[in-house]
């Protein structure tokens, strides 16, 4: 009986004496977990290198520089040629617009004003100085006004004054035409003369390709295509040479077209008939 009763005081001390340590073991437990679940932060990752864009220029070596640079006196004088030729050609179409717009300006003038006046002298004053329309007429009435002359007397009053009339038309269109001559050949040679800069160009880039013994492409392309821009020049200078003169023409018709019904009417008032208008 003692025996048991020691068995048991035993076992009762070991109870009590582990009773502590079991209890800081589950105090102590769940704060391990948490920091064991916990992993460490990763470290951020490094941003990618964002890659710097450069623009490479590169200078053209083939162009109307090097053209210019490269070429003999023929191909400069080539050049000069249709530089000079594009020059007058813009020339002319501008001053021959100017010219034609005014002279359609005069025409409503005249039809306005020159036949309600109350003599054909009265008229021609109220008309602008230096048009086309006052000299027809001033002519038409020195005519009528001064027909006198040892070969005029063989000549009737009323053929002097249509001749005199006549001549005054004839030299204001003559005057109207003035420099369509020039657009003219511009647009019929502007072509051939840059072909022949072309030509001239390719002969000499071949040249030099055969005596270096290099014929790779950029030894090629670079001198034909050079000699090439002298038949685009060619053709940039004839094309507006040849519209300008045909659209010209068309207008120098009409703007005619207007002084000769003024011309008729003032021969018709100097002979006494009466106007058409």
């Amino acid at each position: 009986m003692s025996f048991n009763k020691s068995i048991v005081a035993l076992v009762f001390t070991l109870i009590v004496g582990l009773m502590p340590q079991i209890g800081f073991a589950q105090a102590s437990a769940p704060e391990a977990t948490p920091a064991a679940a916990e992993p460490a932060p990763a470290a951020a990752p490094a941003p990618a290198p964002v890659p710097t864009v450069t623009k490479e220029t590169v200078d053209n070596p083939y162009g109307l520089k090097a053209l210019w640079a490269q070429g003999d006196f023929v191909a400069k004088g080539t050049l000069i040629i249709l530089v000079i030729m594009s020059m007058g050609s813009w020339y002319i179409l501008v001053t021959k617009l100017y010219e034609s717009i005014k002279v359609g300006g005069e025409a409503k003038a005249a039809r306005n004003g020159f036949f309600k006046a109350s003599s054909i002298r009265e008229g021609a004053s109220k008309l602008k100085e230096g048009s086309a329309f006052r000299f027809i007429a001033e002519t038409g009435i020195d005519a009528g006004e001064h027909h006198e002359g040892a070969l005029t007397e063989n000549i009737d009053r009323n053929t002097w004054v249509t001749m005199s009339v006549q001549r005054a038309v004839d030299e204001v269109q003559s005057r109207l035409q003035d420099g369509l001559a020039f657009l003219g050949t511009v647009g019929s040679t502007a072509p051939f003369i840059g072909l022949f800069g072309t030509v001239w160009g390719i002969l000499n880039a071949l040249t030099a390709i055969g005596i270096a013994g290099q014929a790779s492409i950029d030894k090629v392309a670079g001198p034909v295509g050079e000699s090439l821009l002298m038949t685009a020049i060619g053709l940039a200078v004839a094309v507006p040479a040849v519209l300008g003169y045909n659209w010209l023409v068309r207008r120098n018709k009409v703007t005619m077209d207007a002084v000769r019904s003024f011309a008729a009417d003032v021969h018709g008032v100097l002979m006494g008939a009466k106007s058409v208008r």
